[in-house]
């Protein structure tokens, strides 16, 4: 595994939950931002990774932990020898994703960062 970017978290209520991360918690928002049916906020809680992204269009209860990897096709292809399987590839901002539970339920997702430059299009802005 790569390192820990992001912590998807699944919100009912992604505005009063960015609320709390940030009045009660103290944390620093970075974005709010609305689009495509879904809200999204992010939040650091601390100095570095992993950037919390309360997000009402996740489903469950569990968390998802969205590891950077240097090579998609690579780490895939070894998770796969010792007998993984993917769930779902899709994009994200950053870059192609592949996500996948593990037998105990745990979420996680591996992204390869090809366009480093998207986290600066969604910083600081606040659609809600």
């Amino acid at each position: 595994m790569g390192r820990l970017d992001f912590l998807y978290m699944p919100s009912r209520d992604v505005a009063a939950d960015r609320t709390y991360f940030t009045e009660v918690l103290g944390g620093r928002e970075v974005f709010a931002v609305e689009g495509m049916g879904a809200r999204v906020a992010a939040v650091e809680l601390g100095a570095g990774p992993p950037l919390l992204l309360l997000a009402d269009h996740i489903e469950r209860e569990a968390p998802i932990l969205v590891y950077r990897v240097d090579d998609l096709d690579t780490a895939l292809g070894s998770l796969e020898e010792r007998g993984w399987e993917r769930e779902g590839v899709f994009e994200i901002p950053h870059g192609p994703c592949c996500s996948f539970r593990t037998p105990g339920g745990h979420r996680l997702a591996l992204y390869q960062l090809v366009r480093p430059e998207a986290a600066k299009h969604f910083d600081g802005r606040r659609d809600f």
